[in-house]
């Protein structure tokens, strides 16, 4: 096998192949329903969270799902088994789910609304260290956009899903910003600030693929939970303060919080933990002491050097 494969709609099928159509609600709506899980040793890290939050997210946006849990884990460990033979033992996949209500008949000519049958698949990809190497030697550098957080009246932020054109438009802002202002130029990976997103209220949510947490006098404090989507590396960062004696509290955040913080962490499936090492024109003290004792007890954890692992050549 040389191509990747992905599973849509019952079958494993080359990548390459794996589409949806036209009509389908997930195009049509942005009715897509997504979680992405990651490996360690090339075994699906934390799966069991990952499908529960896909399974419940699914049924908050009125998708039934075609197969139950035994057979989604069934195909998943497939998938990774096969496509990890086209990477290098040292390196890592991520697993992405996605689930839609399916295709709309009328949209095309049909005669339906809808089908019967939901739109269901997974695919792999390698984990994109390059992406990340920058921001594991300098820190996360943040910005706050004009562009405000959907409030939870208008869309449940525990549901996982792509209608995520207000990210868009909050990057493209940042980005642009940025281009103005550059900070200091990264030698490889990411480049530029990316989006960390303020309520109507002003206070601080989260980035689009990541939980933001502060760190102040060795404590640490999260948005409240009910205003954001509840990350399973989060929760992982919660296990690991319990196990370390390391306090965490969930309350609003304002800018003013941050810039007096001691440190700003972000939290993701795919890094793990990275510092911050600006937000705005804030500069932090960065790699905190806080980033490192995390890192360390979740590396020893997975029996993986986290970081050092985005940091090898591809």
């Amino acid at each position: 096998m040389t191509e990747p494969l992905a599973f849509l709609n019952g079958e494993l099928v080359p990548q390459s192949a794996a589409s949806i159509a036209l009509n389908d609600a997930g195009f049509i709506f942005g009715a897509t329903v997504t979680d992405l899980c990651r490996t360690f040793r090339h075994w699906l890290y934390r799966w069991p969270d990952h499908l529960a939050r896909f399974r419940e997210s699914c049924q908050s946006a009125y998708i039934d799902l075609p197969l139950d849990d035994s057979e989604i884990t069934d195909r998943a460990v497939e998938l990774v088994a096969r496509n990890a033979g086209l990477i290098d033992a040292n390196h890592d996949l991520a697993l992405v789910l996605f689930a839609t209500p399916g295709p709309i008949g009328w949209y095309l000519g049909g005669s339906s609304a809808a089908n019967e049958t939901p739109t269901f698949g997974m695919h792999t990809f390698p984990l994109p260290c390059a992406r990340y190497r920058g921001w594991i030697e300098q820190g996360v550098h943040l910005k706050t956009p004009t562009v405000r957080h959907i409030p939870a009246a208008c869309l449940d932020p525990h549901i996982k899903q792509r209608s995520r054109m207000h990210w868009w438009l909050a990057q493209n802002e940042v980005s642009a910003a940025s281009a103005l202002s550059p900070p200091a130029p990264l030698p490889r990976g990411e480049r530029g600030a990316q989006a960390l997103l303020l309520d109507l209220n002003g206070q601080v949510t989260e980035t689009a693929s990541s939980n933001f947490l502060l760190v102040k006098n060795g404590a640490i404090v999260s948005p409240p939970l009910e205003n954001i989507l509840g990350g399973i590396s989060q929760l992982v960062v919660t296990e690991l303060c319990r196990r370390l004696g390391i306090s965490m509290a969930y309350r609003n955040i304002s800018l003013a919080d941050c810039y007096a913080a001691d440190e700003a962490l972000l939290t993701c499936t795919s890094y793990c933990l990275a510092g911050v090492s600006q937000i705005n024109d804030h500069v932090f003290r960065w790699p905190g002491p806080t980033l490192r004792r995390l890192l360390e007890a979740w590396s020893a954890e997975v029996g993986v050097d986290i970081h050092g692992q985005i940091m090898q050549p591809d």
